[in-house]
């Protein structure tokens, strides 16, 4: 039996998402800034694909900016911004255990003279909205949070953070990254108080290379990328049509019953940590047993005792399970996961943790095969490791 249990990481794409991008990457190669028939058509499927997204977030289609996914996504929110509104300030605020792609920029803008604010979170990865507000001054030009925690599955209340900041000061821009929420709960920015979302295809079966930054009417970002002026000058480039159109598909697809897909992951990853508690030794991490609904429904952060997690992940593979041992965007920075340590993970566990996550294909048979490997695996590695 294979399970790919890395679905955090990357999602298969569906059937039909991979036949219409291949269709329009052979059908409508026309540049769409071009002012004839072939340019109009593909202008048309780029049309077609925000209408699609706008859609599932009830926003007007030109607060839609296309970009190659989460990363450039998450550079243009946060660099944009902070450019944009550098006479107003140098202050920015964010969590200690945000995704490279929010941290590594903001270490960027630290070394052109901008002060950045990491809050702790605590051992669930919450972020209580009256932490946000005592960060807060004068100077304060941009907050920027996880929605999901891409490691660990924690829910961040961005709507108690969004009014806070807006209390505070109107005129800072709030950014949140829902690369791991959207396409998993109903999102709506303009009423949860959002200015930019950061999006990507690949984590919602769609392709990679494309993702979305939904950029509120009232924001103004500073362009990084200079050229033909497409998209209204936000984001300059000839648009990936095939990329795009696949996404759009994609991201339909993905709010089809949306409700009904969240039971059936929730019910996944309930009787997945029921199976895990049978295995001695092992702790799951920032989930409480009685609040799993307050979590993701598609991630399971868990520690076994005495087993080092990539030697436990390699032990997995040889039986057809694929899962990860944190961010797979963070591979290229091997150490210990700075989100294990900003929830209190003990220092004799943060090198036995695996990260285990689903999707609408996931079945409770591979999650069944998945424990019982599990359970004849780890007493057996920690006996190894302990000699």
């Amino acid at each position: 039996m294979e399970c790919y249990l890395d679905n955090a990481a990357t999602t298969r794409p569906l059937p039909e998402v991979c036949g219409l991008t291949a269709e329009v990457m052979g059908a409508a190669y026309g540049n769409p800034s071009s002012l004839h028939k072939m340019g109009v058509e593909s202008e048309g499927v780029i049309r077609q694909a925000t209408e699609r997204i706008a859609r599932t977030l009830k926003c007007p289609e030109k607060n839609i900016v296309f970009t190659s996914g989460g990363t450039e996504s998450n550079n243009m929110a946060l660099i944009g911004t902070a450019l944009a509104n550098r006479r107003r300030g140098k202050h920015i605020v964010t969590t200690c255990f945000e995704h490279p792609s929010v941290h590594e920029p903001l270490y960027y803008l630290q070394d052109m003279g901008y002060e950045i604010t990491a809050l702790p979170v605590d051992s669930e990865g919450h972020i209580r909205p009256e932490t946000v507000a005592e960060a807060l001054r004068e100077d304060t030009v941009l907050v920027s949070v996880m929605l999901v925690n891409n490691e660990v599955g924690a829910v961040l209340d961005v709507e108690g953070i969004a009014r806070t900041v807006r209390t505070y000061n109107p005129a800072i821009v709030f950014h949140v990254d829902a690369v791991q929420a959207y396409g998993k709960m109903q999102l709506r920015p303009e009423r949860m108080g959002l200015d930019l979302m950061s999006v990507s295809g690949h984590k919602i079966h769609g392709p990679k290379g494309i993702g979305f930054l939904y950029m509120a009417d009232r924001v103004r970002t500073h362009a990084y990328l200079h050229g033909g002026g497409q998209q209204g000058g936000r984001r300059s480039g000839t648009e990936n049509v095939p990329g795009i159109a696949g996404l759009g598909l994609a991201a339909e697809k993905a709010h089809e019953d949306l409700e009904g897909k969240r039971e059936y992951l929730y019910g996944l990853k309930r009787h997945f940590l029921s199976r895990l508690t049978e295995i001695e030794g092992t702790e799951i991490n920032a989930c409480h047993p009685d609040r799993v609904e307050d979590t993701a429904p598609h991630i399971v952060s868990a520690s076994f005792a005495g087993v080092r997690s990539e030697v436990l992940l390699h032990a997995l593979e040889e039986k057809g399970i694929y899962v990860s041992s944190g961010s797979a965007c963070a591979s290229n920075h091997p150490g210990i996961s700075g989100t294990l340590r900003a929830i209190g993970v003990r220092e004799d566990r943060l090198e036995s943790t695996l990260r285990f996550s689903f999707s609408v294909f996931t079945t409770r048979e591979e999650l069944d095969y998945t424990a019982d490997c599990l359970r004849e695996l780890v007493p057996v590695l920690a006996r190894y490791t302990r000699r």
